[in-house]
């Protein structure tokens, strides 16, 4: 009689637009038997009717020793892009226990003519930028800062400009710049909010990651339309794996592992 087609065990690393529409395809199909992970940095998130867990593994060996108790066959790395540690680590685990990996990551943005884009590698080399006298910091701005709650800390050195902060949930306010307004709010934002946004608090400029994808791409729509200057701050570099762009093209690679692993089982 021919076998009956195992479910293929997968270990989703989550976080992004593109983890969702995944988990999406993959709900209710019998095939797959996948667990999302998401990292538990924002509260009461949206979840798919797929097993979750949320919060770290306790780095490598912590990691190791759930993708062997769970008897993990595929990883899908759909972290955010610059979620660089945990990729590191899925990367390194995979390769140890011989398990495949695919990193699901949407392209960068790339700047256009009418774009001024400043590349940074780093937020401290952006707070850098900020700060230097002999720039950007010898006159108060209105900056636009858009990376996130955790990592305001490093604008504090240079607290002449006005920063204003937009986030999901408000962060500490001991690691706020001294003059920074606080925007509560959850996307998304299409480009006429962006606008408005930029109009009403009269930003000067962005700060960004250079975190690609549709979701967030909005306010660089609006200063291009505005002609801001914007601070690009660039992806940490990533151990080498095999990539994909959308969750169609990882469905199609975990169906070709799914097959393979039916007729290992034969």
């Amino acid at each position: 009689m021919p076998a009956t087609p195992a479910s293929l065990r997968i270990l989703i690393l989550g976080g992004t637009t593109e983890t969702t529409a995944l988990c999406q395809m993959l709900a209710g199909n019998r095939a797959f038997a996948p667990t999302l992970s998401l990292a538990g940095v924002t509260k009461n998130p949206a979840l798919p009717t797929l097993p979750c867990r949320i919060g770290g593994f306790g780095g490598r060996e912590g990691l190791l020793c759930w993708l062997r108790a769970n008897r993990v066959q595929a990883i899908i790395d759909a972290t955010h892009p610059f979620a660089a540690t945990m990729s590191h680590t899925a990367s390194l685990t995979a390769r140890e226990l011989g398990i495949p990996l695919l990193r699901l990551e949407r392209p960068e943005w790339q700047a256009t003519a009418r774009d001024n884009w400043q590349y940074v590698p780093s937020i401290q080399a952006a707070a850098h930028t900020l700060a230097d006298p002999a720039g950007l910091g010898k006159t108060p701005l209105t900056v636009f800062l858009t990376t996130g709650r955790k990592e305001t800390r490093p604008f504090q050195a240079a607290p002449q400009h006005h920063y204003i902060l937009r986030s999901i949930e408000a962060p500490a306010p001991e690691a706020l710049p001294p003059n920074t307004t606080l925007i509560t709010a959850k996307g998304p934002f299409d480009l006429a909010d962006e606008l408005a946004t930029v109009r009403r608090y009269g930003i000067t400029h962005l700060v960004t990651k250079n975190s690609g994808g549709s979701a967030t791409f909005a306010k660089i729509e609006a200063a291009r339309a505005c002609s801001l200057p914007v601070i690009m701050i660039n992806r940490p570099a990533v151990a080498p794996s095999q990539t994909v762009a959308t969750a169609r093209e990882a469905m199609t690679w975990l169906q070709q592992h799914q097959g393979a692993a039916t007729v290992r089982a034969v």
